[in-house]
């Protein structure tokens, strides 16, 4: 395909249009694992929904592979491709907040951290990730897991309506009133239905929290665990707390003396009355010494941004995934073998409380069906050396056989690797069949297959 169809391209787009002879393409056509070196014919720097609807039917017409990037967190690299179309809508970023309905319309392009932002004016939040780098729209269309699940359901729970542009280039609106079944597909179905170029959430009232990181010594594995397990089963909503495992970074709260050890954390949010936080977190302190601790009183963003320094573009990324319905004590033997291993500083295994307000949706309710898992664990390998591919690859994978046989079949989407495509029907249990019926309808041809991919029926 020459310059001159691309000359076409250009003309059709208000954004920014970068092909393989321009300048700026190496930096445009990265995404955030540095394992994926792909080579997209162009890149789209969408100005505007007219710009998806263009380069949609560009890549359709064309026969073109398409891929869509919001953030760029996808692990396998979905964000880009081979000889194919990249609509990126990083430019695509604003916010709008109404405080007295408790609602925000924020483009697709927006990362949790300039959302976060934009609400937290207003004292109000809603379900985002652990991570304030990722972007909205993977995070809410894969289902939405953050610190305040437990306490407002998941991200897509809070999804109200999404302008959407799909296969056939329309620009539609998905709602409960509107294209009600591509709207119950978006709420964890990923992005296999089209591109979302606006999504309108929910908020709560959520300014500042209690909350932090706990570190305990790794030999209180068992202990952590067992105890976590019992806290968070009988804890109030406004509690969202996960156990991980961390090799010590260099900050100011942790002693010199430790850097560089492996511990076991409790990293934890209390999303109600601050004043009730120390209260709420009073069984984690009982569990063990505590080694080192960054636990107190702070703004909603400061804690979804946390982790971001651990986690610059460019690292290497395989990780693997399980829903998890009991935390049996034979699973805690095994994270206890395999998390203690952990190879990295930035690589970790978190395991996210997902039951409160998640249990109050019915599996059917929505595209994402483990309504009754009460925990999604993800095994995180993110290092920075490629020499250390293989060996650090090989302790997640390790990591996970260990853990998989005492999980569910099925994970979170968001969380999978590049060769979990053979889970996909697991992923979704009985939903699978009505997503495939509804992958027909919107998208026959598969056009959106950059993706942990529904197949149409």
């Amino acid at each position: 395909m020459g310059s001159s169809t691309l000359d076409d391209l250009r003309g059709r787009v208000k954004g920014t249009v970068i092909a393989s002879s321009d300048p700026g393409y190496d930096d445009a056509r990265k995404v955030h694992n540095g394992m994926i070196d792909r080579k997209p014919l162009a890149v789209v720097q969408c100005a505007g929904t007219p710009d998806v609807v263009a380069a949609v039917n560009y890549a359709r017409e064309a026969g073109l592979d398409l891929s869509v990037r919001g953030g760029g967190h996808s692990v396998p690299g979905f964000g880009t491709n081979d000889g194919g179309i990249v609509i990126d809508l990083s430019k695509m970023t604003a916010v709008t907040v109404d405080p007295a309905a408790r609602t925000a319309r924020a483009q697709g392009g927006c990362t949790w951290g300039v959302f976060n932002d934009a609400t937290h004016k207003h004292g109000l939040a809603t379900t985002g990730g652990v991570v304030s780098t990722t972007g909205i729209g993977g995070l809410t269309l894969g289902g939405g897991i953050g610190y305040l699940t437990r306490a407002f359901g998941l991200s897509c729970d809070n999804l109200i309506s999404a302008e959407v542009v799909t296969a056939d280039g329309k620009v539609l609106t998905a709602s409960v009133k509107e294209n009600d079944d591509l709207f119950w597909a978006l709420r964890g179905g990923g992005g296999n239905f089209g591109v979302v170029t606006t999504f309108e959430y929910q908020l709560h009232p959520v300014e500042n929290i209690y909350g932090g990181p706990m570190f305990f010594e790794i030999d209180k594995v068992r202990d952590v665990f067992t105890a976590y397990r019992e806290i968070i089963a009988g804890a109030p909503r406004e509690l969202g707390a996960f156990p991980a495992f961390q090799i010590a970074p260099p900050l100011p709260f942790i002693p010199e003396n430790r850097h560089g050890d492996t511990l076991v954390a409790i990293v934890g949010m209390w999303a109600g009355d601050v004043a009730k936080g120390p209260d709420a977190f009073k069984a984690f302190h009982d569990i063990a010494p505590v080694v080192a601790e960054h636990v107190d009183v702070m703004p909603y963003p400061a804690l979804n941004a946390a982790f971001d320094p651990l986690l610059p573009p460019g690292q290497q990324h395989y990780w693997k995934a399980n829903f998890v319905k009991e935390l049996t004590d034979e699973a805690i033997e095994a994270h206890a073998e395999h998390g203690p291993k952990v190879p990295f500083v930035s690589s970790t295994m978190h395991l996210y409380p997902i039951s409160g307000a998640v249990h109050d949706v019915m599996p059917d309710e929505t595209a994402f069906a483990y309504r009754d898992a009460n925990f999604a664990t993800v095994i995180a390998g993110m290092w920075d050396d490629p020499a250390d591919n293989v060996k650090n690859t090989q302790w997640v994978k390790d990591y996970y056989a260990a853990t998989a046989p005492l999980s569910e079949e099925g994970g979170y989407i968001n969380f999978m690797a590049g060769d979990d495509q053979g889970r996909i029907k697991a992923n979704y249990k009985d939903n699978y069949a009505r997503l495939t019926q509804i992958k027909k309808a919107y998208d026959p041809g598969n056009l959106f297959h950059m993706n942990q991919n529904i197949k149409p029926a």
